[in-house]
């Protein structure tokens, strides 16, 4: 197959700086109408990376999101969002981004390019054989998520990749690999606008659907969630009258006694 980087493939539009505001708009909304189409054609290979995710964490594994530039902040965003609406431990999901923690506000020059960085930054982690490690990259070419996967190949490390251009170097790399292929940018080149919103969309099913599988959800709800602001005190209130006939007083008693919906309501069920 040969390898062609759609993602740097010229935009449909032109002249872009003659539009107008309002047709700027519509056509950026028109492309990104395009993504969820190409995701739904990596379905398959979406449930096979969440489906050993699941297997390796029930037996105690963690999962790791590595990348460079905005697929690394992506990841970190992902991992940093599981504890609060999951109530899993900080460590279970992580995001670990090429250049260190302060390449998440400002690029670190030629982070990306260190093939042998991720490795020793997931030995950082002590990283195992029940992890399982997902590299992510637009472009499928990024050295320090590919050699990444290499190291962990090796090690027997679990592996998989979201990506976006179909028989890249990271895609044949990974034991379960992502493709979305979302074709060129608005703007040529620019891979955080279609390419970012696909890995932001695909992270949020990985992470979501291995949650509820892990039973991180109740019904429909985040039972378990952090109570970290008022706002989400107030949900979890409600949510437990949902489930149980009390007051708003007499819930908001139980939640702060309790510190969870699934706490509060499994002690009221056991009285």
């Amino acid at each position: 197959m040969t390898f062609t980087k759609t993602t740097e493939q010229s935009s449909h539009y032109d002249s872009l700086e003659h539009m107008s505001v309002a047709d700027l708009l519509s056509n950026i909304n028109k492309e990104d109408q395009t993504v969820p189409l190409a995701i739904e054609k990596a379905l398959p290979q979406i449930e096979a990376l969440v489906s050993k995710t699941v297997e390796k964490l029930k037996l105690g594994g963690r999962l790791f999101y590595i990348g460079a530039g905005t697929s690394g902040r992506l990841g970190i965003v992902d991992a940093s969002e599981c504890p609060p609406t999951f109530g899993v431990p900080f460590d279970l999901v992580n995001g670990i981004i090429a250049g260190g923690d302060k390449a998440i506000r400002r690029a670190v020059e030629n982070a990306e390019d260190d093939r042998n960085q991720a490795w020793i930054d997931l030995q950082e982690q002590h990283i195992g054989p029940n992890d399982v490690v997902i590299g992510i990259a637009a472009s499928g070419t990024t050295p320090y998520v590919i050699g990444g996967l290499e190291a962990c190949n090796k090690q027997n490390i679990l592996t998989g990749c979201i990506t976006c251009n179909e028989g890249s170097p990271l895609a044949l790399t990974a034991l379960y690999p992502v493709v979305v292929v979302v074709g060129p940018e608005f703007v040529t080149g620019s891979s955080r606008m279609k390419a970012g919103t696909a890995q932001k969309l695909v992270l949020n099913m990985i992470s979501t659907t291995t949650m509820i599988q892990l039973g991180r959800v109740k019904g429909n709800k985040m039972v378990d969630m952090q109570l970290s602001n008022d706002k989400l005190v107030d949900r979890g209130i409600r949510m437990i009258m949902g489930e149980i006939p009390v007051t708003y007083e007499e819930a908001a008693l139980l939640l702060k006694e309790n510190g969870s919906v699934r706490k509060a309501v499994n002690y009221f069920n056991t009285k």
